[in-house]
């Protein structure tokens, strides 16, 4: 992943850990004041929250510890690679799109970063400025052509 990836995901793992998990513990304690546990709508709600922070704290847990950070800023090169950064041309509708070659826990297709494991992405691998990209989508086959490449 690229270090703003792991930067965000350090992020919401601080969030989980320093506000929301001791939130929880509150209002678990709240809930507990108001008596009968097995009525209590309050008390049940507060622990399915606490299962799916601690879930949630776990898995982060485990993809930044496994997490390669690639610098992208120390890339180079004529083809597309992990980091790119791609522009391309509808060859349908001439409309120009870029997206950044991203890790699977960093896409966000709408702020231009694709998934390594999209398919647009991984039909991209290893081409070059003015090579045609056909991809296959529920609508149909669309074809790219790519016209800059850069690693920013």
């Amino acid at each position: 992943m690229t270090q703003l990836g792991y930067t965000r995901l350090q992020d919401e793992l601080k969030h989980l850990k320093s506000v929301e998990r001791p939130s929880i513990i509150k209002a678990i304690a709240e809930a507990r004041e108001h008596g009968d546990l097995s009525e209590n709508a309050e008390y049940h709600a507060a622990r399915e929250r606490q299962g799916f922070i601690e879930g949630r704290v776990q898995e982060l847990e485990d993809r930044l510890s496994r997490a390669e950070v690639i610098d992208v800023s120390k890339l180079s090169g004529d083809s597309v690679k992990f980091g790119a950064t791609v522009t391309l041309a509808d060859e349908e509708t001439d409309e120009e799109s870029t997206y950044q070659i991203v890790g699977q826990d960093e896409s966000d297709v709408k702020a231009g970063r694709l998934s390594i494991t999209a398919p647009l992405a991984r039909g991209l691998i290893n081409k070059t400025v003015g090579d045609t990209v056909e991809i296959t989508t529920p609508n149909g086959s669309k074809s790219y052509e790519i016209v800059t490449i850069r690693y920013i």
